[in-house]
């Protein structure tokens, strides 16, 4: 059995979800020796693809005709497309009929969530559909003090300074207003957002807040990855995540595989995975405020069993999950 990890534009997704979401794959397949190609004019069995622009939507068609079996990733869907990038509003329905489309086609379709295969499911879709997380790789985000004092030295960061990160493109549906509305709450607290979106593409109050307007506590150094952004996973006081919809959030995956604070909007894509022993969730700026001013102050400390959900979403498990799920449909 030979899969086709196919992910279109990996040059513009090499800094979202889903191009870590496809590293993970390889990885994963790595690990438990199933044979696989990026390259769509390789022999292969099964096409399990990524992405959803043109050359994916031919290459599908291209599948079918050739009567290979198809899995397509339910990475997106049309909740998580607004507020996004400029016009994504007015064009999520379109979005959401196209990907209904394109999901119909699947011989299965795997999603990262219980809640996301509930959209998906909700749109028509017939086919078989699987939750099978993203998976975090948990030695990349074991404490380190040398990336943590690589992270300090980059943004010149003082022993007694308290920091709370996050991660993410530069989006409404992200939080990045919120975030900036609840830094302004802890004036003595540096507040890192790590990521990065085209300026061009995002509406003009994102825009506004990332080139300048905003406390100066707030600091947006572009997007970050290795050791600074694995030091300040593992280094920093609170991971602050204040997104409004989300199929899964790798990065709250690679927080909490840090062993780190997390404070979540309370919002369904979380519900049948991190309760309130695991995180601190908050529905508003003011909970959320709270949230972080108890994990400063020492009284909130949930590192260890947000430990424990990191472990059961092991890119080792979620490899065996990846080939039950290809020995499923090759059996089709």
């Amino acid at each position: 059995m030979k899969i086709l990890l196919y992910l279109e534009g990996e040059k513009l997704l090499n800094k979202s979800g889903i191009g870590n979401a496809i590293l993970h794959q390889e990885r994963a397949l790595d690990l438990i020796g199933i044979e696989y190609t990026t390259n769509p004019n390789d022999n292969y069995d099964i096409a399990h693809i990524n992405t959803y622009g043109p050359k994916s939507f031919f290459l599908m068609k291209k599948v079918k005709k050739q009567g290979k079996k198809l899995i397509y990733h339910g990475h997106s869907t049309k909740e998580d497309f607004r507020n996004s990038f400029i016009g994504s509003n007015t064009l999520a329905p379109l979005v959401g009929r196209y990907l209904t489309y394109l999901y119909k086609q699947a011989d299965l379709v795997v999603t990262p969530t219980e809640y996301s295969k509930s959209l998906i499911s909700g749109y028509g879709v017939k086919c078989p559909i699987l939750p099978i997380s993203n998976g975090i790789d948990l030695s990349k985000y074991v404490k380190d003090e040398s990336k943590e004092e690589k992270f300090r030295q980059h943004f010149n960061i003082n022993d007694n300074e308290k920091v709370v990160i996050c991660a993410g493109l530069y989006f409404h549906r992200k939080g990045l207003d919120d975030f900036v509305k609840v830094a302004e709450k802890f004036p003595d607290v540096r507040f890192i957002w790590f990521g990065y979106s085209d300026p061009y593409t995002i509406p003009k109050e994102m825009r506004r807040i990332v080139n300048g307007d905003h406390p100066k506590n707030v600091e947006f150094p572009g997007y970050i990855k290795g050791d600074i952004y694995q030091g300040a996973m593992t280094g920093s006081d609170v991971f602050f995540f204040p997104s409004y919809e989300e199929t899964e959030g790798i990065v709250v995956l690679e927080a909490l595989a840090s062993r780190q604070n997390v404070v979540l909007r309370d919002i369904p894509v979380f519900e049948d995975w991190l309760d309130d022993t695991q995180v601190s969730k908050g529905k508003n700026n003011e909970e959320f405020a709270e949230r972080i001013q108890g994990i400063l102050d020492g009284e909130i400390n949930k590192k260890d069993e947000g430990y424990k959900v990191a472990e059961s979403k092991s890119i080792d498990i979620v490899a065996q999950e990846l080939a039950d799920a290809y020995k499923q449909v090759i059996n089709l």
